[in-house]
Formats: C-alpha cells, structure tokens, sequence
C-alpha cells in the first residue's frame, strides 16, 4: 500500500457541533494519525494512530486457528532475529500493512497458512475477524482486508534414522 498523507483542513471549527469525521492535525501528529473531533459534548478529541489499527489487525489475525505465523520471508526472518535480542518484544504488526483514512480503513495481510488448512476458508475467517475487531475498537468502517499466504507450514515429520522407537535398518 502507498503512504498515507493526513489531510488538512484550513478552517476546523472548534466549537461542539464539529463533525465527527473532521480530519484536523494534532499538536504533534505525524502524517500517520488521524484526528477525530468528537460530535456530543466537544470535550475533546480521539488520536488513532495507524500503527492502532496495525496492531488490532495483527492480533485479529492471529486469533484465527490455521495462520502458522505473518509477514512475507524477510519479515520473519527480522521477527526471528528480534527474539534472540534481550528486551525486544515480539512485534504484533509484522506482516500487517495499513492505510487509514478519515473514515476507512484498508489492510493487508500476510500470513503463512498451516498444512491441511482449506487456504479460502482461512482467508475469509480473517477477513471476519479483522474487520469486527477494526470496526468495533475503532469505529472506522474496513472498507478491505486483503490477504496473501506466502507459504505453508508444514508438520514437523521424523525420519526413521533420527526416530528412537524405530530400530536402525542395517548394523
């Protein structure tokens, strides 16, 4: 996906009938928030960060039995490195990319599917999930989740050299 630019508004009404679809820059927002003026009382504001919605992708993804593990071979490969690094934590929006608008949202995914899992039903149970969880934390509509599977996990299988229970087939 493209960058996002916040879009600005010259004249932001400050007063409690605001829009709550008004996009208007925070102090010290960067190009990736957006700015919500409440509608009630005009008691003040909601800041949601993409890197929010990100992460509520990150974890609605993972919820969903058959996805191994996100991201495309590079980004595992940096996930893996970042474990053995003492004081890192794991990073949710690995393999989660954003683009969030006044309104809207769009995502896409990519995962690594568990062997045996049918690819379309996961997809869809990802879509489910991720867009309820966007939509219900963040009132923003998901207007898509696009998902790519990378690859496929495959179970770990024993060879009947390294198998113990298995005698050796020659001495």
């Amino acid at each position: 996906m493209s960058e996002r630019t916040t879009p600005t508004v010259d004249d932001a009404p400050s007063t409690a009938s605001a829009s709550i679809d008004t996009v208007i820059p925070a102090a010290g927002a960067t190009n990736k928030e957006i700015v919500r003026r409440d509608q009630g009382d005009g008691r003040g504001r909601t800041v949601i960060a993409d890197t929010v919605v990100a992460k509520i992708a990150g974890v609605a993804t993972r919820e969903i039995n058959g996805v191994h593990d996100l991201g495309g071979t590079g980004e595992r490969m940096v996930g893996k490195m970042r474990d053995f690094v003492p004081g890192t934590s794991s990073n949710v929006t690995q393999g989660i990319d954003v683009e969030v608008g006044e309104k809207q949202a769009a995502v896409d995914v990519q995962i690594i599917a568990e062997y045996g899992v049918p690819i379309h039903q996961l997809a869809d149970a990802i879509r489910r999930n991720v867009v309820s969880a966007i939509e219900q934390m963040t009132g923003l509509e998901v207007t898509e989740v696009n998902v790519t599977v990378h690859d496929v996990h495959l179970p770990e299988t024993t060879t009947p050299q390294n198998d113990p229970a298995q005698p050796p087939r020659v001495q």
